[in-house]
């Protein structure tokens, strides 16, 4: 069973939870959202890397059909980037090192900027 978690901004609480994919593995992070066609409004993929690298958070878009909205997490949990990613781009690099890389429905992109708080926690499926 794939892990999920639920992602939340603690600086700006009230907004829907975005349930996540976990995805740690090199092959999960190298498949992402590609060939994907659509990605509804409270789901997303969070990207796991070992700790803070500008190189290892970079993403690229090949294969991928739809827009993605991108937000950079460092290991502190704070928003150290954001950026609306279009389809077919190479890569995607953030300004700042990053250790998780949230990919979500570019609607929510808008709930999320740079020195923002953000939660995740183990998703508790019923």
């Amino acid at each position: 069973m794939m892990k999920r978690v639920l992602v939340g901004n603690s600086s700006r609480p009230g907004r829907a939870l975005i349930q996540a994919k976990f995805c740690r593995s090199f092959f999960c992070q190298l498949r992402g959202l590609t060939f994907r066609r659509s990605l509804p409004e409270d789901e997303g993929l969070l990207l796991v890397q070992r700790g803070d690298s500008k190189i290892d958070s970079s993403i690229h878009m090949l294969f991928v059909w739809i827009p993605l909205g991108v937000v950079w997490i460092n290991s502190r949990n704070e928003v150290v980037d954001t950026r609306l990613a279009l389809p077919w781009r190479p890569v995607y690099v953030p300004r700042q090192p990053a250790k998780y890389v949230l990919e979500i429905h570019p609607s929510r992109l808008v709930e999320f900027c740079k020195g923002d708080r953000v939660s995740i926690d183990e998703a508790r499926l019923v």
